[in-house]
C-alpha cells in the first residue's frame, strides 16, 4: 500500500519536492514541508546526507545560494552553467546518447509524461512527450569523446530539432550530457 503525503518520510518528501521544484534551498524545502516558523537545520542535515548517498544532488545557484535537485542532474536551468560545484565531468564522460535518452524518459515519465524514444540512430525525434494534450520534443546527444566531437554534437543537435520546430503550441528541447564544455555551447 503507497503512503499518503502525510506518511512519507523527510527524505521521500524531500525527494519528491525536488523533483517537483528543482533548485529549492533548504530554507525553501522547510517553508514548503514544514512551514515558515520552522528551523532548517533538520532538512539542510536529511539533504546533505541525501546528497552524500546520490539521492539529490546539492548545487550552487547564480545568487551563491545551495540548491537542491534531482540525482540525474535534471531541471538544472536557475544554475550557473560555469561553476562545475558538485558535477564533474568524469560523472558523464562515458554517457552515450541512449544513456541520456533513458534519463531523461525516466525523469519525465516520473514527473506525469508519457514518453515515445527512439533508441539507437534510427531517424525521428529522440523523445517524444505528451502530458495533458502538451507535447515536448526533445533532441539528445551523448558525451562523445574529443572536443571537436561535441561542438558537432551541439550543433548537430540543434540543427536537427530547429527542422522539427513546426508546431507553434508544442516544447521543443535538447538534452545534452551534463559536461562543463556542454555548458560552455
Amino acid at each position: 500500500m503507497e503512503r499518503g503525503p502525510r506518511e512519507a518520510t523527510i527524505r521521500e518528501r524531500i525527494a519528491h519536492l525536488v523533483e517537483e521544484v528543482p533548485g529549492l534551498t533548504d530554507r525553501g524545502i522547510t517553508d514548503r514541508l514544514l512551514g515558515a516558523s520552522v528551523h532548517q537545520a533538520g532538512v539542510n542535515q536529511t539533504a546533505r546526507s541525501m546528497a552524500k548517498v546520490g539521492q539529490i544532488r546539492r548545487r550552487a545557484r547564480q545568487d551563491g545560494k545551495i540548491g537542491n535537485l534531482p540525482s540525474d542532474g535534471f531541471g538544472m536551468g536557475q544554475f550557473d552553467r560555469g561553476r562545475d560545484t558538485v558535477t564533474d565531468d568524469a560523472d558523464t564522460a562515458s554517457l552515450r546518447e541512449d544513456d541520456v535518452k533513458r534519463r531523461l524518459q525516466a525523469w519525465l515519465e516520473l514527473n506525469g509524461w508519457q514518453v515515445d524514444v527512439v533508441w539507437g540512430k534510427s531517424p525521428g525525434v529522440d523523445l517524444y512527450a505528451l502530458r495533458d494534450g502538451a507535447r515536448w520534443f526533445i533532441e539528445a546527444k551523448g558525451c562523445g569523446s574529443r572536443n571537436a566531437m561535441r561542438v558537432n554534437y551541439f550543433l548537430c543537435t540543434l540543427g536537427e530539432l530547429l527542422q522539427r520546430m513546426k508546431e507553434d503550441d508544442a516544447r521543443y528541447s535538447i538534452a545534452l550530457a551534463d559536461m562543463r564544455q556542454f555548458r560552455r555551447l
